[in-house]
């Protein structure tokens, strides 16, 4: 296995369970889904749907959207836990913001006329965020938004790694923020038959297991700070690769066959051979055709020296550009924590999937992500080490 790697030194998490990393985690070992009944979903207004919605809260002064106080409490708390744990940001800060739909609550009031003044207009801009971040911190690097549906974070986090080792950036604070369940939106996903707002979430998203129907929507805000010079890192970002299936719009190649390649690139990017990979950090929709393309790299890839897998969206939701952020969020702390907080196996599953909160044994970890549109991502996370 590689000793090369960038450390994760710093988090901050907003999700379905509330505001903080540590009310995300307890949540996350409580064993209960994030999502709660939500009313003004149904064509007239009155429907209740199960959405692991991010409730109210964040500070005023950081605008009138929710959007963006989750943004910046993401990236704030990721700071403040980075500098704790000894690190000292240098001269070229990088911040590379994840998203997908962006702000579509200041969108929607875009559309119907009603940002009128221009705090309101310029909020719905995604470059918005940031460059209030930015501001705050004083930071001078480079910025830039990553764009790659449910891929977003990971494919923003191998970005950040890449600016490290070329030296384009002393330290790298990465933010995943998706706030997009508007009532259109999750019409959407429900429409493709992909989301499933009318259980429970573990009645209805069990990856890996029968019965299975898909995924209750969520939404998230991480952030990540990473840097070489890490002292007190959560883990280390090893590798990883990114592929295209080039084949559907919304569907997946059916062949499976640049999944598995991404895999098999990830591994070998990190210098990781099948034998060290430990957990499997699913994507795990709980959709047919996911399941089945992560059963098949499983089978190819690793054969019978499969790892212990584990799929968080029956809790936290399915985040869309932030679902890789804040399930990485969750694998990451279990190096410190020793714990991985699975959700419960409720049917017939995998022989290897975790079922609830299980003892972490340590190694290295395989964080999945598919996008819509086949923008398939792995990455290797491994132990913790310290900078010399």
């Amino acid at each position: 296995m590689s000793d090369n790697g960038i450390g994760v030194t710093g988090l901050g998490v907003v999700s379905g369970y509330g505001w903080g990393r540590e009310v995300f985690w307890d949540g996350m070992c409580s064993g209960k889904s994030a999502a709660r009944l939500i009313g003004g979903f149904g064509a007239d207004g009155t429907d209740s749907a199960w959405i692991a919605q991010i409730p109210e809260g964040g500070e005023v002064a950081d605008g009138d959207g929710l959007f963006g106080r989750a943004f910046m409490a993401a990236g704030r708390e990721a700071i403040v836990d980075a500098t704790a744990r000894g690190w000292t940001p240098g001269d070229r800060v990088g911040v590379i913001y994840a998203g997908c739909f962006n702000d579509m609550y200041a969108w929607r009031e875009v559309s119907r006329g009603n940002a009128r003044r221009a705090r309101e207009f310029v909020r719905a801009f995604p470059s918005t965020p940031t460059a209030m971040f930015m501001k705050e911190f004083g930071f001078h690097g480079p910025s830039f938004e990553v764009s790659a549906t449910c891929s977003s974070a990971n494919y923003a986090m191998l970005t950040a790694k890449e600016w490290l080792e070329l030296g384009k950036a002393d330290d790298v604070v990465v933010i995943s923020c998706d706030l997009s369940l508007t009532p259109e939106v999750v019409a959407g996903f429900v429409g493709m038959k992909a989301a499933v707002v009318d259980v429970e979430p573990q009645d209805a998203c069990r990856p890996f297991q029968t019965g299975s129907r898909g995924f209750p929507p969520g939404e998230a805000a991480v952030g990540f700070v990473l840097s070489a010079a890490s002292q007190d890192p959560y883990a280390m970002l090893l590798g990883g690769a990114m592929t295209s299936d080039g084949y559907h719009a919304t569907g997946m190649d059916p062949s499976y066959a640049q999944v598995i390649r991404c895999v098999t690139e990830a591994m070998a990017d990190a210098g990781v051979g099948a034998e060290d990979v430990n957990y499997l950090n699913a994507h795990g929709t709980g959709t047919e055709q996911c399941n089945a393309a992560e059963v098949a790299f499983l089978d190819e890839v690793f054969g019978t020296a499969q790892p212990s897998l584990y799929a968080l969206k029956p809790l936290v939701g399915h985040c869309l550009a932030s679902a890789g952020a804040v399930e990485l969020a969750a694998g990451m702390m279990a190096y410190q924590r020793k714990v991985v907080p699975a959700s419960r196996v409720v049917s017939v599953g995998h022989p290897r999937l975790l079922d609830g909160q299980t003892p972490f044994d340590g190694g290295v970890t395989l964080k999945t992500s598919m996008g819509m549109g086949g923008y398939n991502s792995a990455l290797l996370v491994g132990p913790p080490v310290a900078a010399a």
